[in-house]
């Protein structure tokens, strides 16, 4: 099994979370904890940037579901980044790309948040 790692760092005030490895039940406590972070210190415009995710499991979007609706009812949003073809077809398959902003690059992303 692979590890899952994450790091946050800021780029133009606004949050960007690195995630990689594999997020499933043994690691979604790792996102849900930064996410309820960042949104309790009232950051809430959030870029996900899946460049090293391989892997994700139904436990890993279901993090993602339970801070969506809190985030953007607090004015900001979770921007979804550099997805591989694996992953953006999980994403996919459950309506995922409805539901949030997901980007090809970080930069795109920023730029949905500055317009």
């Amino acid at each position: 099994m692979k590890n899952f790692g994450i790091s946050i760092r800021e780029v133009d005030n606004i949050r960007v979370l690195d995630i990689s490895g594999e997020l499933d039940a043994h690691t979604a406590s790792q996102l849900e904890n930064s996410l309820k972070s960042l949104i309790d210190q009232n950051e809430i415009c959030i870029i996900v940037n899946c460049k090293g995710l391989d892997y994700i499991a139904s436990a890993g979007l279901g993090v993602f579901m339970a801070y969506i609706e809190d985030v953007r009812g607090m004015g900001g949003d979770i921007k979804l980044t550099n997805m591989n073809e694996r992953v953006y077809n999980v994403f996919d398959l459950l309506g995922f790309p409805t539901l949030y902003d997901i980007h090809d690059d970080e930069s795109e992303a920023l730029t949905g948040f500055n317009n």
